[in-house]
């Protein structure tokens, strides 16, 4: 589905209502008034377009209100220039357009296997884990070993449409994305001062008629996470629990991009996975019951598609070259007479 132009609340702040909102514009002035009178009204609406639109932190346009002034996403460039760059993410991906790679082969995901323990965390904007940095993945045209350093994920409202990225206009429910780093960095800020410093793998999710019984862990810890800066002990999980089996993931978009919240650094090489995660009404609920900062609903954590720019987007060419596989024996297959057990 196609997503809708962010329009800022306080735009058309004329109303006739009784009760009246802190955004209320006085009426247009009359051409019978004076020029002082003129001047006034004038300076008045500039007050109040200053008040109204907001400046300071970066915020979803789900937290944008004249109470709480923040910079929502066509505004981002105010918060941080970065965010009006020309290879900015996340992106519609238009399938029919993208490229294929045959140097796009599987991943090699290291020690993805292995449990870990680390909080979860409320971070105002999203929900955040630290993952042991001994996790790591390579292959896939990656120029090297990246080490995993975070995971964390983008929803709607109430299990509606949330993910980032979208696929030929299609917005799934929600995305994960696992934050990676070149090998030999440190820390997150100086692997992005490295135009590929970063490679984060991008996961959908879809509706399930049946609970994902991998995610009781995360789910059950949201129900002591919905403040803001609200934390708690995550069961034992590990990565591989968390998305599709590692012979289901032959199959993805690669391209260019930046981190999709402020700074928005243009140092990421993003992957996104076709097979989608299952997850039941229920679960993609209990996202919606955590809080922002002000107290309102976190829900619709994801920032608008981003212009390509003449970019280009690969595909992989895994899931196409098992199809054809498949064909190809189940034609022999007829053609020896042979029959399918039942």
């Amino acid at each position: 589905m196609l997503i809708d132009k962010y329009e800022t609340p306080c735009k058309n702040a004329i109303t006739s209502e009784k009760n009246e909102s802190p955004c209320r514009f006085p009426a247009p002035a009359s051409p019978r008034r004076s020029n002082m009178q003129q001047l006034i009204v004038s300076a008045l609406l500039a007050s109040l377009w200053t008040l109204c639109t907001g400046s300071g932190d970066w915020c979803y346009q789900t937290q944008f209100s004249c109470a709480h002034q923040c910079n929502a996403p066509e505004k981002w460039n105010q918060a941080n220039s970065n965010c009006g760059g020309k290879s900015q993410s996340p992106i519609n991906i238009v399938t029919r357009k993208t490229l294929k790679d045959e140097r796009l082969t599987p991943f090699k995901f290291d020690n993805y296997q292995q449990t870990f323990s680390n909080p979860i965390k409320n971070n105002g904007h999203s929900v955040q884990v630290a993952v042991p940095q001994t996790r790591t993945i390579s292959g896939g045209q990656l120029p090297t070993t990246y080490k995993a350093v975070q995971f964390h994920l983008h929803w709607g409202t109430n299990g509606g449409p949330g993910s980032e990225h979208t696929i030929d206009g299609e917005q799934y429910p929600m995305e994960l994305h696992i934050v990676h780093m070149k090998q030999h960095y440190a820390d997150l800020t100086t692997a992005l001062a490295d135009p590929e410093g970063v490679a984060v793998l991008g996961f959908f999710y879809e509706r399930s008629n049946s609970a994902n019984k991998k995610y009781e862990p995360i789910i059950n810890a949201l129900k002591s996470i919905k403040n803001t800066n609200g934390n708690t002990s995550l069961s034992s999980i590990s990565l591989s629990q968390l998305i599709p089996a590692e012979q289901n993931l032959t199959s993805y978009y690669r391209y260019k991009g930046s981190l999709t919240t402020p700074g928005c650094t243009e140092a990421v090489i993003w992957t996104l996975f076709e097979n989608p995660i299952p997850l039941s009404m229920e679960q993609l609920l209990a996202f919606s019951e955590l809080k922002f900062q002000d107290g309102k609903s976190m829900v619709g954590t994801f920032r608008p598609v981003q212009p390509l720019n003449g970019r280009k987007v690969y595909r992989s060419g895994g899931a196409v070259m098992l199809a054809s596989s498949t064909l190809l024996m189940l034609a022999i297959t007829t053609a020896l007479g042979f029959s399918q057990p039942n």
